[in-house]
């Protein structure tokens, strides 16, 4: 059933990010949802901290949507081989071809827009550690196997971490809004073959979930400065935003050392 879903975005592109709020109308029968890269584990302790602190409410979110007939995509990159045999792997690899308006690779760099944000948040890093120095190991071998088990895989959902495959799927499900959820908003967000710039190319509608995500950086202007930074990156380029609260009701997600956010 359609409703009236408040978003947010910021419509002003030289200079002034004051948000504005919207309404949109939604049906979540005709919406998907991706959980970009959502590990059991990452190389970094206080990045996998988050996580793990995300994932609880996260769950609940997709649970609920989910009931109301929202098709769930998990997309843990690197770790699709671990579903093998499930029906929620079969069903992503059984989606009939669908022939994508654009190329289907990693978006990691798009002029105009990408240099907006600093270069802390472009190019962050190994580790998103609040230290002068990474104090975690970064790069390969990278320590995840698979998805956060806090987050439940149903027969019903799909898994995929192919860019091509996500959009076979949707467009199976005839589904246009995608909301977006996960890690790390400033890099896989943005620039998987899953995430919120390939959706756009595609001539999908995302939805960045805005207070279940996390940044990976080392901006000395602090940790959740530099996931609103990107929040509103987002929000000014790319799509608008969402709480989980406005998309399902109950309270918005915030870490514990935090303020509920806006």
């Amino acid at each position: 059933m359609t409703r009236s879903l408040q978003v947010r975005i910021r419509r002003n592109s030289e200079g002034d990010l004051g948000a504005e709020i919207i309404r949109l109308e939604w049906d979540p029968a005709k919406a998907a949802v991706v959980i970009c890269d959502m590990w059991d584990r990452t190389n970094c302790v206080s990045a996998q901290q988050r996580v793990g602190d995300m994932a609880p409410h996260m769950n609940e979110v997709v649970r609920i949507l989910r009931s109301q007939g929202t098709l769930i995509v998990h997309a843990p990159g690197g770790c699709a081989g671990f579903y093998d045999g499930t029906p929620a792997r079969i069903r992503a690899l059984q989606a009939p071809y669908a022939v994508a308006p654009a190329p289907i690779d990693w978006n990691s760099w798009n002029c105009d827009r990408h240099d907006q944000l600093p270069r802390t948040l472009t190019s962050p890093g190994p580790c998103s550690c609040n230290s002068a120095q990474p104090c975690c190991k970064g790069g390969p071998p990278y320590p995840w196997t698979r998805q956060t088990p806090d987050i439940e895989v149903t027969d019903e959902d799909a898994v995929t971490d192919d860019g091509q495959e996500l959009f076979n799927l949707l467009e199976q499900h005839q589904a246009s809004q995608v909301i977006v959820l996960g890690v790390h908003t400033n890099v896989c967000i943005l620039g998987r073959e899953y995430g919120i710039r390939q959706l756009v190319f595609a001539g999908k509608a995302p939805l960045l979930c805005r207070d279940l995500t996390d940044s990976f950086h080392q901006d000395p202007r602090g940790h959740t400065w530099g996931t609103e930074a990107t929040i509103a990156h987002v929000e000014r380029f790319w799509c608008p935003s969402v709480r989980s609260d406005d998309l399902v009701g109950g309270k918005p997600f915030c870490f514990s050392s935090e303020s509920a956010p806006d």
